[in-house]
């Protein structure tokens, strides 16, 4: 079953209160990138995937040899224990993270009729006895995302049938008590696509290491698209999330700063960022879903 709970919450976002911290700059401010761009397209689109990725052959999933992401490498197995994969039947959709025992915190452009989340994933095809199936009851879209602007305060959290089983590889995440810093260190998981704009799916969780990008660069990147609710993460060597990472988690120091949502099509366009709805932002109504649920 999927709804959306209307709070009386106002669409206008709390400015930072965190104090100013200073990090090692970025070599040069220029965006993350998936690979290097082949084309001037100045589009945008939602980093969300609708792929079979559990019907394909014992060999695998296509992946050639030099075709991994710049800077991005497999995981260490469950090193990322929070990462949920959404699921429709055996067809992945999007990340997800977990943020409670019972809630799973995601993107609203995610949004399907039914999903069932896999947790303590680290490869889609061959488990390893950690993983758990559980089946969503409700979804919760923000009350102020619609469809007009889907990019916009695009947060959906997912109420399970049951509590997830909490250990060593299926745990939740901290919510964030201040928001990230310009040039801070974070790390980015997901199963999307590792090329742009050729798509190859891993089987296996990809991890990489970006930085927070200054707000005003994020805003001259994509003009009149960045609200205060969205962050832009990227690296100057050509790092980024892609089609496939929608929903997955932006971790700095341990704690959830944000949700995958768009970016450049194709992902790599050099000075364009991944673009990340920002957690810190939306912490208290988070909070109150889970605590009216």
């Amino acid at each position: 079953m999927s709804g959306t709970l209307s709070l009386p919450l106002p669409c206008s976002l709390p400015s930072s209160v965190s104090p100013q911290l200073t990090f090692p700059p970025l070599p040069s401010p220029v965006g993350p990138a998936m690979g290097p761009s082949s084309g001037s397209c100045s589009h945008t689109w939602n980093r969300w995937a609708f792929l079979p990725l559990l019907l394909t052959t014992c060999a695998g999933p296509l992946m050639a040899e030099d075709s991994r992401v710049l800077g991005a490498q497999p995981c260490e197995p469950h090193s990322q224990p929070w990462q949920v994969g959404l699921f429709q039947g055996v067809r992945f959709l999007c990340g997800g993270v977990l943020v409670a025992p019972r809630w799973v915190l995601t993107a609203a452009h995610c949004q399907k009729p039914k999903f069932t989340v896999h947790l303590g994933e680290h490869s889609l095809q061959n488990p390893d006895g950690s993983e758990q199936e559980i089946k969503v009851a409700r979804s919760v879209s923000h009350p102020c995302h619609n469809e007009s602007n889907r990019n916009s305060h695009d947060l959906m959290l997912l109420r399970l049938q049951k509590p997830a089983s909490v250990n060593n590889k299926v745990k939740p995440i901290r919510l964030p008590s201040r928001c990230p810093q310009p040039n801070q260190k974070c790390t980015v998981s997901g199963w999307g696509t590792t090329t742009s704009p050729r798509e190859n799916f891993p089987d296996t969780l990809y991890c990489a290491e970006l930085y927070i990008w200054p707000q005003d660069l994020c805003e001259q990147a994509y003009p009149g698209k960045i609200s205060d609710g969205m962050v832009c993460a990227g690296d100057s060597n050509g790092v980024d999330t892609c089609q496939g990472d929608s929903g997955g988690p932006l971790v700095c120091e341990g704690a959830l700063q944000g949700i995958t949502s768009w970016g450049a099509d194709p992902c790599g366009k050099a000075d364009k960022p991944g673009v990340y709805t920002s957690v810190c932002r939306y912490t208290e109504w988070i909070n109150k879903i889970i605590k009216a649920n």
